[in-house]
């Protein structure tokens, strides 16, 4: 799908969330494999959500997209590392 076939108008805020399981370090995992592709992550933009029992942790990082492959290369590298279970 190109650009122009994109849901997605360009740049736009974009929520990038992965889960795994709940380390004190999960967190500043997400946001270095993201940091890679969006060196300007705005602070307040990370946010994180224990599971029910506190066993997982969600990481949601709020980016400015600039481009479908940009975000292709973002979830490639989440679900690349091991720490990430899951990246939405």
């Amino acid at each position: 799908m190109s650009e122009t076939e994109s849901l997605l108008e360009f740049p736009c805020q974009f929520p990038i969330k992965a889960m795994g399981k709940h380390r004190d370090d999960f967190d500043a995992i997400v946001v270095e494999i993201v940091r890679r592709h969006v060196p300007d992550i705005l602070e307040g933009a990370v946010t994180t959500r224990p599971s029910k029992a506190g066993n997982y942790l969600s990481v949601t990082v709020m980016i400015e997209a600039h481009s479908r492959e940009q975000l292709d290369a973002i979830y490639m590298g989440l679900t690349a590392c091991p720490d990430v279970l899951m990246a939405l």
